[in-house]
């Protein structure tokens, strides 16, 4: 029986061969109609004998790469189709259809690379229906090419007749191209001939050439001429270009390489004066640099990993994968000072292959691979973009011609209780929405100042940003204010609400601010602005990830968030809905002296921690010899702590840990956010039982003072007691001080659901006991896994929040 069927097929169904799959399928069963992309999804309409088992089959034979989310059948009239034919798309002004992010190559197309007899053989933007990049590129919706950055390149007869062929993988596949059709690659010079070479190579692995940094900067002695002059590029022979840079690289260069979501900066992982210049040229004085190996096979010879790591490392998003480092390797230990985990990812481009495949054995085991940006800047992503920005970085600049739309940096992940948990959610990842268990208005969240992830909602879907950066310079807020106005336009949204952190100060709050003006003031009938505090957020972006609808402990320790009473909060216990929170205990307040200065000079903490344990700090200080501050600061810091001037109060568990860091003699001043903290937590010792005692008194909120901790600590260091031990006892007592507050407030309030979230619950070394233990006492711990627990997943939360006050 004949039978005719509209079906709108609604999920990540575009750009990952959906429609080429709906041909296939429907030849296969024999019928006949038409599919199409449309701004709600994929459209089928369908008509003969076999329709039900064409819908069951569509959903359980969908591509890899595809999420089919809902499927509506609609039945109608058969008109009498002769054939099967994929449409042109339809583009309305209010639908919803998901676009896929970035995939890495896959290995089909990889086989296809390194074959010589293939067409493709060693060529750069090789992709099909399964892999290559997608959300960078999309300009629009509907996913067609001419809604892309490859709508430039008109494609060649053999490219074209593979894109028209239903049998073909790249039918239908939006950027397909070639060497004769497709986007070129060319090598362009930024040092000067005489000094810059790429043929004489001199690998000698490992390099370790380093002897005294000073004498490492600002270049490289000169070396025989290269090819080029700085004015002029090296062709568009890709071939020759990839094996120049390799040989730069390997020469002890660094190298501007353009990918997919923008450029990383490269050079030798291997070799002392090459990261060491790269630091002093970038401005990354010790924050880790990201590390890029060819396979899994080479990263074993300089990190630990298991399989769950493996497993992340080779799959389709490609992160870079926090991995404990051998102290035998071959790796600079300049890349991550301080640190015994690495950052790193494998090739996801073919372009990061190519560099990356074995020549004559002459390769570095690793590359740096790092944003391509001055340091607290927007990854640079046009190539005018790249040579002005960076040319006080790069040696020369690999160069492409296929434009990047949308800026989109490395994802970053690590391994908890045998799951990847995102720490930096981007490429690969960024614009799969999260789902939501309940229906939202459609809202604009503006997100923190640091780390900052703006997210828009539209139904049962929040979208969440790309990693912007800190917003801390007109530059990273306009590239804020492009992606939120690109996401807008991309998911048809146009916010009702604007939400935005209780920070006065924040340039996301300004920015919201901006939009009241804009739009006619706040009181408007479409658009109202929700201020939410930091910390509920956190709980509340836990919640929204975890499908949870109800009361629960939310406990959000962090380095910073503005409080409901103006202080600095960042030690918070609460019992959280979406709509209020109930603050029901905090870490005693402590004087930040200096404001943002204690955050930059974490001795200041351990000065204020001090008075406030003891009544006053310079005997104990000179007593131990723990802290060196010259004594002019020291009075200033003595008034400040007295009289309260420049020295905001703080609840904040972030800036404890920067404290004990202090004390310990690991970190008096830090190069980037959280260094401290990240220092003691590398220095822990193993399988130490010990803590120390908190105080407690019985107020509401419930007051949790640090004194008797950092008495323990001057006692232990007083007795000669090993700093690995000490930061070990410590971290017991803050899975302690969570266990023991907990346990009251499920006393007093029959929650038994705990949710962890704020920046300290990226300490693995935390988290790998404070969980175990919840459970053991009874609880339902909760993590964050694909929204980071830090301020990049804060914006989730507070889109939550303000639809939820919206209905009061």
């Amino acid at each position: 029986m004949t039978i005719r069927a509209r079906i709108l097929v609604r999920g990540m169904v575009q750009g990952v061969g959906f429609r080429p799959f709906i041909y296939r399928l429907a030849n296969e069963y024999g019928l006949n109609g038409w599919v199409l992309n449309s701004d709600e999804g994929v459209v089928i309409d369908v008509e003969g004998d076999a329709v039900d088992q064409f819908t069951t089959a569509t959903r359980a034979k969908a591509p890899p790469l595809a999420r089919i989310e809902s499927l509506e059948v609609t039945i109608l009239p058969p008109i009498g189709y002769e054939s099967f034919l994929i449409k042109e798309s339809q583009n309305g002004s209010n639908g919803l259809a998901l676009i896929s992010p970035d995939i890495a190559v896959c290995s089909a197309c990889l086989q296809e690379l390194f074959d010589p007899h293939n067409h493709r053989y060693r060529y750069p933007f090789i992709n099909c229906t399964d892999c290559g990049p997608r959300f960078t590129i999309t300009r629009d919706i509907p996913y067609d090419r001419i809604n892309t950055t490859m709508a430039t390149f008109t494609m060649c007869p053999t490219c074209a007749w593979e894109y028209h062929e239903a049998t073909d993988r790249r039918f239908h596949a939006q950027p397909n191209a070639c060497p004769i059709c497709g986007p070129k690659v060319w090598l362009v010079p930024n040092t000067p001939a005489e000094q810059l070479d790429c043929r004489s190579v001199k690998p000698n692995y490992p390099t370790k050439t380093l002897s005294n940094p000073s004498h490492a900067f600002p270049g490289s002695q000169p070396v025989e001429s290269f090819t080029a002059s700085r004015a002029e590029a090296w062709g568009d022979h890709s071939e020759e270009c990839i094996e120049a840079t390799l040989r730069l690289l390997c020469a002890g260069y660094t190298v501007a390489v353009k990918g997919i979501g923008g450029f990383h900066l490269a050079c030798d992982a291997t070799n002392d004066t090459a990261v060491a210049r790269l630091r002093w040229r970038k401005g990354r004085v010790e924050k880790p640099f990201a590390l890029m190996s060819p396979d899994v096979a080479t990263v074993e010879t300089y990190c630990y990993i298991g399989e769950e790591e493996r497993a992340l490392l080779e799959s389709a998003e490609r992160p870079i994968v926090l991995l404990r480092r051998r102290t035998d390797g071959p790796i600079s230990s300049l890349v991550a000072p301080g640190n015994n985990s690495l950052g790193v990812m494998l090739p996801y481009s073919p372009l990061h292959h190519l560099l990356l495949a074995a020549r004559e054995g002459q390769n570095p085991p690793a590359l740096v691979m790092t944003s391509g940006n001055v340091s607290e800047e927007p990854i640079a992503i046009s190539n005018a973009e790249a040579l002005e920005c960076l040319s006080s970085i790069a040696d020369a600049f690999l160069l492409h011609n296929r434009d990047i739309y949308m800026r989109c940096d490395d994802s970053v992940a690590r391994i908890v209780e045998g799951e990847a948990m995102l720490l930096r959610r981007s490429r690969g990842y960024v614009p799969s929405p999260v789902e939501l268990k309940r229906k939202v208005r459609p809202v604009l969240a503006c997100g923190a100042e640091l780390k900052n992830a703006f997210c828009l909602t539209k139904g049962t879907y929040a979208f969440l940003s790309q990693h912007i950066g800190d917003l801390q310079n007109m530059e990273t807020l306009r590239s804020f204010e492009a992606a939120i106005e690109h996401f807008k336009h991309l998911f048809r949204i146009e916010p009702q609400v604007v939400a935005h952190d209780l920070h006065p100060d924040y340039l996301s709050t300004k920015y919201a601010e901006s939009l009241d003006r804009s739009q006619g003031g706040a009181t408007s009938a479409t658009k109202a602005r929700v201020a939410v505090q930091h910390h509920h957020a956190h709980i509340a972006s836990c919640m929204a990830e975890n499908g949870l609808d109800e009361a629960v402990i939310g406990v959000a320790f962090d380095g910073t968030g503005y409080g409901s009473d103006g202080a600095i909060w960042g030690g918070e216990f609460l019992v959280c809905t979406y709509k209020r929170f109930q603050r029901w205990a905090h870490l005693k307040y402590v004087p930040m002296p200096g404001g943002e200065v204690a955050i930059r000079k974490p001795y200041r903490m351990a000065l204020s921690h001090l008075v406030a344990a003891y009544g006053d700090f310079k005997e104990k200080v000179l007593s131990t010899s723990i802290i060196s501050v010259d004594p002019l600061e020291l009075d200033i810091i003595q008034k400040q702590l007295q009289k309260g001037l420049n020295a905001p109060l703080t609840s904040s568990c972030g800036r404890l840990f920067d404290a004990v860091a202090a004390l310990l003699g690991l970190r008096q001043i830090v190069n980037y956010e959280g260094q401290a903290a990240i220092e003691l937590e590398m220095i822990a010792a193993e399988d130490v039982e010990g803590d120390y005692e908190w105080g407690y008194n019985r107020d509401q909120p419930l007051v949790l003072d640090a004194a008797p901790v950092i008495r323990g600590i001057i006692a232990d260091l007083c007795y000669g007691l090993p700093e690995e031990i000490i930061a070990a006892k410590f971290h017991n007592a803050v899975v302690q001080l969570i266990i023991t507050v907990c346990q009251r407030i499920r006393e007093r309030e029959g929650l038994d659901k705990v949710l962890l979230s704020g920046g300290v619950f990226q300490n693995l070394y935390l988290l790998k006991r404070v969980l175990p233990a919840l459970r053991q006492a009874g609880f339902q711990p909760f993590i964050q896994r694909r929204v980071p627990c830090n301020d990049g997943g804060i914006a989730l939360g507070q889109a939550m929040v303000a639809d939820a006050q919206m209905e009061d």
